[in-house]
């Protein structure tokens, strides 16, 4: 068999070009991202009810919705939260769980729920995981000098209408969403003296004007051989229908909703402000779709982004900035293991020519390095998988290993030629004395990486690509070093080496073997050698184990050098107070955007350097995402922004950095507590004694809690 193969060199050539050309394509196809995309086990469930309160929201939604969730089949877990004007339920099925069905079956668990409160909006379902979170952050605001005098409250609806559509329709985005502003409303300011006078109520106002705003079909008219549809207009177009509204008739006269009351054009409640570098805006960001290309979807947003600049916003007196995104980490962790694996396959080749002593033997060996890597990216799409820093750490591991097949079946080659074979006898005698070895251990390789594909847990989801990429080149490298190598081998005379006296003439190789065989000999020489050899080789084992293991966790946190800064108010402030205290720290950290770094260096800055700084304030927690110029001065910043927040008296202050891998409030690094109980006084006293005691606890520690006041000194009235 090995026979034919080597004799046919033409035919093997052009398979292995075929390969190469269809691995290349497959290169080029695979979508590029940070991280493998990882399944969706979680559901949430949102639904908002403006102005209600946290026990309300209990009451009147979470409680009756629970009752119909609860039995939905495979639920691992069910977390509730109420807030203020709002309830939100997580529902955590296991691994491997279909979670399209699973939608479906929440959706009618749902509609099982008899009845909400009046202004209870549906809710909304939703099924994330981290991988597909947001990637893409762009602010909207005015123009320089807002020269239409805008005012970015009431600039939601436009954005949401003109500029959300655009965005969604590029290819490869999932979901849009727009942080900010508030949506427009048109408000009724009814004056109670009037009412009065006029014997009517504010129940009267309300059904006069549900029963005129909207449009009704009447069935057909017949008309000889035509027949005609009737339906009555009734919705309302502008304020002027409204006020003209006829809310009673006494008699003769009728009663309008001007006389009554006042109609305005305004907006809902503001329940949040957001910044970006100090100036208001509105905050636009994106998911991708699963398996899609981030650079690909970069390329296509960048040109619609200008577009949409230039069409919609600008003469609107406002435009789109890019803040961040996720695929520039993306390039840069591609290119640094790029990198990382050319310069891999150079110190191989290194080490093989050391080995082999030949330098077309070594040419010879490590043309299978590029085949093995072209087959890799074959076997990842063949598997549904993407390019991203796990997938091609798993290329780069396996270059070292796919030498390994090629020595073997080279240095066989070898020997056969000094034994005096032609160079044909000697690549199919060669070749056919190791290929069972070879074999057997491309196979004990593969059976070692293949298990971690079956892994349900998300680290078997990351490294999957890694066993994959791994296999993948392995066995490629079996095939490479028992067809292509002994078919080159025939071919190619590897020489013999340079005479001299050098350290790698044969005189020198022959003394260092010598020496080198004398020294093995000396250790093994007596029992006590042998045994002193063990223990000495098992003592430093252990002591290199002891010292030099790493710590460990659950899974990397791939950390970029962002930070999720977050401070939590005491009960009872309001939204103005908040903004008050954001105005405070913009006014303190602002000075420090596009500074040069050397000032912190130098001592003359308290702040590092800072690229950006978003803010967003609520009536409860104030959130920054700031970004250090230098990468390098992340924990600095971090410190600095956590000192400023706990100069707010009751404030707490949490900082995180961004992770790539899993969330951004601390990942597989924290330590999560879940305290459970019948009474909620008992149930917030321990969670407060736990989060102090965990503060004297731990070496400076970053602590958040849920709910994040831990208190029920809520003000009511």
């Amino acid at each position: 068999m090995f026979g034919k193969i080597v004799e046919r060199g033409t035919l093997l050539t052009v398979t292995v070009l075929i390969v190469c050309v269809l691995g290349i394509v497959a290169a080029l196809r695979i979508p590029v991202q940070m991280i493998p995309d990882l399944d969706l086990r979680v559901i949430g469930v949102r639904t908002t009810w403006p102005g209600a309160t946290p026990q309300d929201v209990e009451k009147e939604i979470l409680i009756e919705q629970e009752e119909y969730l609860r039995n939905l089949p495979n639920l691992s877990r069910i977390t509730t939260t109420a807030r203020s004007g709002s309830a939100e339920v997580e529902l955590e099925f296991p691994f491997g769980t279909d979670v399209t069905q699973m939608l479906i079956r929440v959706n009618n668990a749902l509609s099982q729920v008899p009845s909400y409160p009046e202004n209870v909006d549906e809710p909304r379902i939703y099924a994330n995981s981290f991988s597909s979170n947001f990637f893409m952050f762009f602010s909207a605001e005015t123009l320089p000098g807002n020269p239409r005098q805008l005012n970015m409250d009431m600039m939601l609806d436009f954005i949401e209408d003109n500029v959300k559509p655009r965005i969604a329709a590029v290819p490869g985005i999932s979901e849009v969403a727009v942080f900010g502003g508030t949506e427009r409303q048109v408000q009724v300011l009814v004056d109670p003296a009037r009412l009065a006078q006029r014997g009517l109520t504010l129940v009267d106002v309300r059904d006069a004007i549900r029963q005129r705003n909207r449009d009704r079909s009447g069935g057909t008219i017949e008309s000889g051989k035509r027949q005609y549809l009737l339906r009555t207009i009734g919705r309302f177009e502008d304020l002027r229908e409204i006020n003209e509204l006829i809310v009673a008739r006494r008699g003769d006269t009728v009663i309008r909703l001007s006389d009554v009351a006042q109609v305005r054009l305004h907006h809902f409640e503001k329940r949040g402000v957001t910044t970006f570098n100090g100036a208001p805006n509105l905050f636009v960001t994106m998911r991708r779709e699963p398996g899609s290309n981030v650079i690909d979807i970069k390329r296509r947003m960048t040109v619609e982004i200008a577009a949409i600049n230039r069409e919609v916003l600008q003469p609107a007196g406002m435009h789109l900035l890019p803040i961040s995104d996720d695929v520039r980490y993306v390039q840069a962790s591609v290119r640094n293991v790029w990198q990382n694996l050319i310069l891999g396959a150079l110190l191989a080749t290194a080490v093989m020519y050391l080995f082999l002593r030949s330098l077309r033997a070594t040419l010879v060996g490590v043309m299978g390095i590029p085949i093995c890597v072209i087959v890799a990216f074959l076997g990842l799409l063949l598997g549904g998988r993407t390019i991203n820093v796990i997938s091609l750490a798993g290329i780069a591991f396996a270059i070292g290993m796919t030498l390994d097949n090629s020595i073997v079946v080279l240095e066989s080659i070898e020997l056969e030629r000094r034994r005096g074979a032609s160079r044909l006898q000697a690549a199919i005698s060669g070749v056919q004395q190791v290929w069972p070895a070879v074999f057997a251990s491309t196979m004990t390789t593969i059976l070692v990486f293949v298990p971690v594909a079956f892994v349900a847990q998300e680290a078997g989801q990351l490294y999957s690509d890694v066993a994959i990429a791994i296999s993948a080149a392995i066995l490629a490298s079996m095939l490479v070093a028992v067809t292509v190598l002994p078919a080159a081998a025939a071919r190619l005379d590897f020489g013999s080496p340079a005479a001299g006296g050098g350290a790698n003439s044969p005189s020198g190789r022959h003394r260092a073997r010598h020496a080198t065989l004398a020294l093995v000999q000396g250790l093994l020489a007596t029992r006590t050698r042998r045994a002193a050899c063990i223990g000495v080789t098992a003592l430093l084992s252990a002591l290199v184990i002891w010292q030099l293991t790493p710590a460990a966790e659950y899974l990397p946190e791939g950390e970029e050098p962002k930070v999720f800064a977050s401070m939590n108010a005491p009960p009872g402030y309001n939204l103005a107070a908040m903004e008050k205290i954001m105005d405070e720290i913009k006014g303190y950290f602002l000075p420090h955007v596009d500074t040069d770094p050397a000032l912190y260096d130098r001592g003359d800055s308290a702040v590092p350097a800072i690229s950006y700084m978003n803010l967003r304030a609520g009536p409860d927690q104030l959130r920054v995402i700031a970004e250090p110029v230098r990468p390098g001065d992340i924990e600095p910043l971090m410190d600095a922004i956590t000192a400023k927040f706990r100069e707010f008296p009751g404030m707490r202050a949490f900082a995180a950095r961004g992770s790539i891998i899993t969330s951004n409030d601390g990942g597989t690094r924290s330590i999560n507590l879940d305290i459970a109980g019948a009474d909620l006084a008992t149930l917030y006293d321990v969670a407060l004694a736990a989060y102090r005691r965990a503060g004297e606890v731990f070496d400076r520690p970053r602590i958040q809690s849920q709910p994040s006041s831990l208190s029920l000194a809520q003000p009511m009235v």
